[in-house]
């Protein structure tokens, strides 16, 4: 996912379903179209998961309380390699 709506919720009281199904719902009012990515700091989820439709992954750039939500893109495996190798150069 290169293009994507970033959502903060730090709530200690709400689960991390709850989170995405806030930004979903947000989301869809927004863009008009329903997301299926979810990136988020690991911290925050054990196994990807997939809640209200969308699939949850972890992504350790993405800082905690953050919800990286949008569309996930069909990249090749040598552009994924490109992607993950210049995220681990920082």
């Amino acid at each position: 996912m290169n293009k994507g709506m970033l959502w903060f919720d730090n709530n200690p009281k709400t689960t991390l379903a709850e989170k995405v199904a806030e930004a979903v719902e947000y989301y869809r009012t927004k863009y008009g179209q329903a997301p299926n990515l979810c990136m988020v700091n690991p911290s925050m989820l054990g196994e990807e998961t997939k809640i209200d439709g969308v699939m949850v992954k972890s992504y350790r750039p993405v800082l905690p309380g953050h919800l990286w939500i949008g569309m996930a893109e069909h990249v090749s495996a040598d552009q994924m390699r490109r992607t993950i190798g210049a995220v681990e150069a920082l």
